[in-house]
């Protein structure tokens, strides 16, 4: 073989080794905490039905809140996502962050295009379409971040996605669900005491996902040591919902995460409201979320848009391919 020929090849089997060492590395241990389940949601037959096994208390585990729950999902007509999203080969998926980085962006309309869309919290859209669309397939929330009537900032059929971080979140539902007093004590902030949210489009993460997320991606402790004054640590919501997207979908998406690189104090820290970077530290951040934030900010100075590529079992196909979780933040 000629020195020519040998360059040649050269130029082409480098890259290729290249992609394949990186695709087995994250494939192999990035992966291997995600395990495809397409199950999300708590169904009633999982207490009903067979004894739903759990040595864990919320937020990742249902253990003491059984009866809690029972109640909250017999009153629920439905369990899954919708047949029409359930059906689709490959399923495309958006997760929208609440971060200030997504504001004047113009990805309004290239949101709307993903199968799946999925917000956090009681984060607007109204008012802000332009740069964060107006589709909402689903929404992961918890009672002091719940909008009295999500139907001012979410799609006729949005799914209103209640994720359990305590006993006193389930109670709230079963309250809401059945009409009966409300009792306030017991949250951080308190929850709307109307919620007009419909009985057919909520569901109930199952707090499997929160555990996986908090255990397995970020490796933190599931248990504060007893007889300590140490603040246990969780994930966010914004965290979980990509751990989510993972799991459920086949092409994933994100955009608006992660915090200002500026070190104004000032700075804002959503696309919407007025808290700021000074907010943010007085709160105090949680180790394992900086640590993603710092990964995220280094991403953010190499390009707007960033790839990993990571490997997925598409069932449309039955083969192995590629999926990419393309973290999409403004420049």
């Amino acid at each position: 073989m000629s020195l020519k020929n040998t360059k040649t090849w050269s130029r082409v089997l480098v890259p290729v080794l290249l992609l394949c060492c990186v695709s087995y590395y994250y494939s192999h241990f990035f992966l291997q905490s995600v395990s495809r389940n397409t199950q999300l949601f708590l169904k009633l037959e999982d207490f009903f039905w067979r004894r739903y096994l759990s040595t864990l208390a919320l937020p990742y585990g249902v253990k003491g809140s059984e009866l809690f729950l029972m109640k909250a999902l017999a009153a629920m007509a439905s369990y899954d996502m919708p047949e029409t999203i359930k059906h689709l080969p490959c399923k495309t998926c958006m997760v929208v962050g609440n971060g200030f980085a997504i504001k004047n962006t113009s990805l309004g309309s290239a949101i709307n295009k993903y199968d799946i869309v999925i917000r956090l919290n009681d984060a607007p859209v109204r008012g802000y379409e332009a740069d964060v669309g107006n589709k909402t397939t689903m929404r992961l929330f918890y009672p002091e971040s719940a909008s009295y009537n999500p139907s001012i900032h979410n799609d006729p059929d949005t799914l209103m996605v209640l994720v359990p971080f305590k006993q006193q979140d389930v109670r709230w539902l079963k309250e809401i669900l059945y009409n009966e007093k409300r009792i306030r004590k017991g949250f951080w902030k308190p929850p709307p005491e109307i919620w007009l949210g419909k009985t057919s489009h909520i569901r109930i993460l199952d707090p499997y996902f929160l555990q996986q997320t908090a255990s397995r991606l970020l490796r933190l402790p599931l248990n504060t040591p007893p007889k300590t004054n140490q603040i246990p640590a969780h994930p966010t919501t914004g965290i979980l919902a990509i751990y989510v997207a993972l799991n459920y979908c086949d092409v994933i998406h994100i955009a608006g995460f992660g915090y200002p690189e500026s070190k104004d104090l000032k700075h804002p820290i959503h696309y919407y409201g007025y808290d700021t970077m000074k907010s943010m530290k007085d709160l105090g951040v949680l180790p394992s979320t900086q640590t993603w934030v710092h990964l995220m900010s280094s991403i953010t100075n190499l390009t707007p848009t960033f790839h990993y590529i990571i490997y997925s079992y598409c069932c449309c196909h039955y083969l192995l391919r590629n999926f990419y979780f393309s973290i999409i933040l403004g420049t």
